[in-house]
Formats: structure tokens, sequence, C-alpha cells
């Protein structure tokens, strides 16, 4: 409107002009056919401006709807982007839910498979059990000792007596086992940490010594005492390096070191278990924590 307001005050002014400057016209009725002509053509450009003008204001219209329709869409394009990330975090979080429920069960499997080798061992014990009493029976018959004589371990009186420097006996292997591992499950922490205690104070050479071990670092490690957890998982570490638990350990002694702030220590005993048991689910577990640390799984040379 500015426009054709601009051009209609100039036509005007045009025509004052040519009045002024031109007035010894042949006749006045010259001059009013020049008027008319020049009002005509006034009004043509003045209804050309304004068709421009209309034109101009739908095109701008047309424009303000697209920019509208654009940033709808753009609206529409965040909101999409925004349920697919919290689409991708829930698959993530399930994937890692996973991965703790399979590394889970790995764990009852290797318990079973721990339970199934005692068992073994225990009825190999009994055979051997058998085969000296056997050997007992076809022995001959010990000599006796005089009436009124006390023997070794005998009182005054014939009384038996008991050595002053008796050893302790020691409890039986697989059932000390399976009742810490009943306990460690019912959270009696402190009953099952003494039952594993006795398994590798007098079994210390038998491979259920370094399961013991693993559980007394889970003891430790539920009840945040981190230093006492990784001593323990040395000893299955260093001790035990065949044993079933030897993956799990180095996990939890990695995650362990990474709880006391040692987060270099930790990553270098991540970083040797997938290289040691690549294919295991404590392997992973390291891997996604690695990953969500944002450390590299394979370290720079």
């Amino acid at each position: 409107m500015h426009i054709s307001g601009v051009i209609r005050n100039r036509l005007l002014a045009a025509t004052v002009l040519s009045l002024v400057f031109f007035p010894s016209a042949p006749s006045a009725h010259a001059v009013s056919k020049e008027i008319v002509e020049l009002q005509t053509q006034v009004q043509q450009l003045l209804d050309m401006v304004q068709r421009l003008q209309s034109t101009m204001d739908s095109k701008f219209g047309v424009l303000q709807n697209l920019s509208q329709q654009t940033a709808d869409a753009a609206n529409q394009m965040q909101t999409v982007i925004n349920t697919l990330q919290q689409k991708l975090n829930t698959q993530n979080d399930a994937v890692n839910g996973k991965l703790d429920t399979v590394s889970g069960q790995m764990q009852s499997i290797n318990d079973s498979i721990d339970e199934l080798k005692s068992r073994a061992d225990k009825l190999q014990q009994t055979v051997k059990d058998l085969q000296s009493q056997i050997q007992t029976l076809q022995a001959p018959p010990p000599t006796t000792t005089q009436p009124g004589q006390p023997g070794d371990n005998q009182q005054p009186g014939g009384q038996p007596g008991v050595g002053a420097n008796a050893a302790p006996t020691a409890p039986p292997l697989q059932q000390t086992f399976q009742a810490g591992l009943r306990d460690y499950n019912a959270a009696k922490y402190q009953v099952a940490a003494a039952e594993f205690q006795d398994v590798a104070h007098y079994y210390p050479l038998d491979d259920l010594a370094g399961t013991a071990q693993f559980y007394l670092g889970e003891i430790a490690y539920q009840q945040k005492d981190y230093p006492d957890a990784i001593s323990a998982y040395n000893a299955v570490l260093e001790g035990f390096s065949g044993n079933s638990k030897a993956p799990a350990a180095q996990l939890h002694k990695g995650l362990a070191l990474i709880e006391e702030d040692k987060k270099d220590a930790g990553i270098r005993e991540l970083r040797q278990l997938i290289q040691r048991h690549p294919q295991t689910p404590e392997a992973r577990v390291a891997r996604s924590k690695l990953n969500g640390m944002g450390v590299r799984i394979t370290p720079r040379s």
C-alpha cells in the first residue's frame, strides 16, 4: 500500500506539472482530452500497482505458510528423534540387564558344576574310606596290653586318655562348602564367611578352596570392603587360575579397583579379562563397563 501511494502522488504531481508547463494548448477541448487520457493512464497505473500489491501479499502469505509448515516439520522431526533416543536408551538398559542376568545364570551353572565335582570327589573319598576299612579288617589284631599296665592312650586306672596336643578335626569338605553357599545366598554373610574360611583353611589344595576364596571376596565386596575383596580375588587368580570362578574374580577385582578410585588399575584388569577370557559373559560385562566409561577396549600402542 505504501508503494501504491507513492506512485499515486507522483502521477498527480506529473499531471499538475503538465498543466503548468503546457498552458498554451490550442484549445480547452484538446487540454481536456489530454487530461482525460492522463487520468486514464494514472488509473491504469494504480490498478497495476494494486494488482502487484495483491500478488505480493498472496505470495507473502504462501511464504509464511511454507515457513510455518517447515517449523512444524522440524518440531515433529525433533519429537521423533527424542522418541528414538528414549527407545535406544531403553534397549541399552534392557541389554545390560540381560547381560547381568546371563552372568548370574552362568555363575549358577558354574556353581552346579562345582557341586557335581565336589560330589564326585566325595564319592572318590568314600571309596578310599571303604578301601581303608577293608584293609583294617584284613590286618592282624593289635597286641593287647596287660591288665594294670596303661597303654599310650590310657590314664591310670585303665581309662583311655586324650592327647594334650590333639589336632582339631577337619569339617567335611562338601557339607561345609554347601552350607557356606546356602548362607551366602540367604545373605548370612558372617556365617558364610566362617564356613568358606574353614574350606580354604582345611582344604587349601582342593579346587573348592578357590571357589571359597571367590565367595569370601564377594562377601567383602557386598560390604564395600574393597581391599579385602581384592585380596580374596587375588587368592583365586594366583592360586587357582584354572578355577571356573577366575573370570568372575578378575571382573569383580577390576570393579573393586574402580570403586577404590584406582581407575587405571581397574581398567587394566578389565582389559586382561577380555584378553584371557574373550568369550565369557564376564568379558561382555567388562566391554560394556569400558564402553560406558568412554575407554578403549584395546589400549593404544
